[in-house]
C-alpha cells in the first residue's frame, strides 16, 4: 500500500481517539453539572469540587498554604478550584481516550473519581450525614453512562464498502475495523444533546445553590443593631492623616481582608442560629439565640485585626468598629473562671458552622480586654464573608487563635487535651500580635520627584499600643516620624515623615516601638508558626 493511502487509513483512527477525548470531556462536564444540581438538594458544601477542595486545603502543608495566601491573597480559593477543574478536565480527556480502546476501564475511572469526591464530602468536619456523598455518586454515574453512550456511538458497527476493508496492522491498532465504521450521526446528536443538557442542568444547579441562602440573606436584612450600652469613643480628629496613599483609619467592609478555608461562604439564617457554651469548668452550660444576644448590653469598640499570614509590609491587617456582646460576661454567666482564679480550663475552642476549630487562651479573653462576640461591623450587621451572624473578636491576638467566623459552639478545655485546626498543622498554640509597621507611600519602585516627599504608613501593636515610629533613609540615622493621634491601644496608628528627597535610588525603612518600650525587631522570620517579624523597606528612584 502506498504511503498516501496508508495516511488516509490512519487518519480516521486518530479522529476517533480525538472524539474519545471529547467524549471524556463531555462526560466530566455532565458529571459536575449533575453533581451541582444534586448538591442544591443536599447542601452546597457537598459539591465534589468544594469537598475535594476543602480536603486539599486540609492536607496542604502549612508552608504551601502560606505561600498561596501570600501570592494569591483572597483569590487563593478561586485558584484552587480552577486547579481542581483543570486536573479533572485532563483526567476526563485521558479517560475518554482510554474508553475507546477499553470501554469498561474508562467508565470505571469516572466512577472511581466519583468515589473520591464522595469520600471527601462525608469526611469533611461539617458533614453530618452520608447524603453528602450523593452529589459525587449521582454525578459520577451520570458521567459514566454518558461516556458509555458516546463511545458506543464511536464503535458502533456499520458495514463499509469492500474497497475500504483492507487495513494494516497499524491501522487496526487505532481501533478501526475492516468491516465496520462508526455512527457519526448518532455520535454528533448524542454529544450535542449532552452538552446542551449539561449546560442547562449546571446552570439550574448553580441557581438553586445560590437561592438556598435566601433565608439567611433575608434574616440579615431584618437585623437592626441596637444602640450599644457601652459605645466607642469618637475617633480623635487627628487620628486620620491627610496624606495621599495612606491606608484609611477605618477599613471599609468591602476592603477588609479575608483569609479563611471556606470555599463556599456559609450563609447562616440568624433566626435558626444557636450558640452553645459547654465543657470543662462550665458550671452552667448555656445556649443562646441571635435575638438573645441582640437584647443584651452591647459594647462598641474600634479594633484592628491582623492575620498571622501577613508578611512584613503585607496587606492582611484592617481596622473596623465592632459591636457585640462582651465574651467574658457570657463565660462568667456559665460559671467559667480563668486559670488565674482557679479555673479548670485554659483553652477556649470555638467552632464554626463549617467545622473550623480555633483555640484561644481563656486567660486572655477574660483579662478585661474587649473580647467580644461581634454582631456588627462598621455600623451594619456582619457581612457574610466576615462571619454573619456572629464571630469572635479578641484584641491583641492573631486571627488564627481568636477570630472564629460563623461561630456556633464554644467548648472549654485545655491546651494539653485538644489541638485545634491550625495547631495540628504546625502553627503555635498561643500567638499575641507582634509589633509591626508598614510604609504605605511611596510604593515600592515608585519614581517621585526630587524635593519634599511624604513618607507615611501605619503601625500596630494591639493591646499594647504604639509609642514611636522611626524612618531611616538608606544607611542614615533613624528619624522620628509624626504620629497621628491614638484612638485606642487596640487600633493601629498612622504616621508620616516629610523627606527631602534627592535624585537617585534610595531605600526607605520603618520600625516601631510599642508602649512597653520594646522596639520592633529587625530579625526577619517567617509567618509560621506565630507571625512574621522584621523591618519593612521599600526601594524608590527619585527623578
Amino acid at each position: 500500500m502506498r504511503d498516501e493511502e496508508k495516511d488516509q487509513r490512519v487518519r480516521p483512527g486518530l479522529t476517533r481517539l480525538a472524539l474519545g477525548a471529547l467524549s471524556g470531556a463531555l462526560a466530566g462536564f455532565a458529571a459536575l453539572a449533575v453533581a451541582e444540581l444534586v448538591a442544591a438538594a443536599v447542601r452546597p458544601q457537598s459539591s465534589p469540587v468544594v469537598a475535594v477542595g476543602g480536603a486539599s486545603i486540609d492536607a496542604t502543608p502549612a508552608p504551601v498554604k502560606d505561600w498561596a495566601v501570600r501570592h494569591f491573597g483572597t483569590d487563593d480559593k478561586l485558584v484552587l478550584q480552577l486547579g481542581i477543574l483543570a486536573v479533572l478536565a485532563v483526567l476526563s480527556l485521558v479517560l475518554g481516550v482510554l474508553a475507546v480502546r477499553f470501554l469498561r476501564v474508562g467508565t470505571a475511572g469516572v466512577l472511581l473519581f466519583g468515589a473520591v469526591g464522595a469520600a471527601a464530602a462525608v469526611s469533611r468536619p461539617d458533614s453530618s450525614s452520608l447524603t453528602d456523598a450523593l452529589p459525587s455518586v449521582v454525578g459520577a454515574v451520570a458521567g459514566a453512562l454518558l461516556l458509555y453512550v458516546l463511545v458506543v456511538r464511536l464503535t458502533a458497527v456499520r458495514r463499509l464498502p469492500a474497497s475500504a476493508q483492507e487495513l494494516t496492522t497499524e491501522e487496526a491498532g487505532y481501533g478501526l475495523s475492516a468491516s465496520a465504521g462508526w455512527d457519526r450521526r448518532g455520535f454528533v446528536f448524542a454529544a450535542a444533546s449532552a452538552a446542551a443538557a449539561s449546560a442547562v442542568v449546571g446552570a439550574v444547579g448553580r441557581s438553586l445553590n445560590a437561592s438556598r441562602g435566601q433565608d439567611a440573606v433575608a434574616s440579615r436584612g431584618k437585623v437592626v443593631l441596637p444602640d450599644p450600652g457601652s459605645p466607642a469613643q469618637p475617633v480623635p480628629k487627628r487620628a486620620a492623616l491627610r496624606v495621599a496613599g495612606i491606608s484609611p483609619f477605618v477599613t471599609p467592609n468591602e476592603d477588609f481582608y479575608r483569609v479563611d478555608t471556606a470555599l463556599v461562604v456559609p450563609k447562616v439564617d440568624a433566626t435558626a442560629w444557636r450558640l452553645r457554651i459547654h465543657g470543662k469548668g462550665v458550671a452552667r452550660p448555656g445556649s443562646y439565640s441571635f435575638d438573645h444576644l441582640l437584647r443584651r448590653e452591647l459594647i462598641e469598640r474600634d479594633i484592628t485585626l491582623t492575620c498571622v499570614s501577613n508578611e512584613v509590609g503585607g496587606p492582611y491587617v484592617g481596622n473596623a468598629r465592632w459591636i457585640g456582646v462582651r465574651l467574658a460576661d457570657l463565660l462568667a454567666e456559665c460559671g467559667v473562671k480563668p486559670p488565674s482564679r482557679g479555673g479548670r480550663a485554659d483553652q477556649l475552642v470555638s467552632r464554626s458552622v463549617d467545622g473550623m476549630t480555633i483555640g484561644s487562651p481563656v486567660e486572655d479573653v477574660m483579662d478585661g480586654r474587649d473580647a467580644m462576640l461581634a454582631l456588627g461591623m462598621n455600623g451594619e450587621p456582619l457581612p457574610f464573608e466576615h462571619g454573619f451572624p456572629v464571630r469572635m473578636v479578641v484584641p491583641g491576638l492573631y486571627g488564627f487563635v481568636s477570630a472564629c467566623k460563623w461561630i456556633e459552639d464554644i467548648e472549654l478545655t485545655t491546651f494539653d487535651a485538644y489541638d485545634p485546626y491550625w495547631v495540628k498543622r504546625g502553627w503555635a498554640r498561643k500567638a499575641p500580635v507582634r509589633s509591626a509597621s508598614r510604609i504605605d507611600t511611596p510604593k515600592p519602585f515608585a519614581r517621585p520627584k526630587a524635593g519634599t516627599v511624604m513618607v507615611a504608613g501605619v503601625a500596630w501593636a494591639q493591646h499594647r499600643g504604639i509609642d514611636k515610629v522611626e524612618v531611616r533613609i538608606d544607611d542614615g540615622p533613624w528619624q522620628q516620624a509624626h504620629l497621628a493621634a491614638e484612638d485606642t491601644r487596640d487600633t493601629w496608628r498612622q504616621w508620616s515623615l516629610p523627606w527631602q528627597a534627592t535624585t537617585g535610588g534610595h531605600t526607605l525603612t520603618v520600625r516601631a516601638t510599642d508602649r512597653t518600650g520594646s522596639p520592633q525587631t529587625d530579625e526577619r522570620t517567617r509567618t509560621i508558626p506565630d507571625g512574621a517579624s522584621g523591618w519593612h523597606s521599600v526601594v524608590v528612584t527619585v527623578d
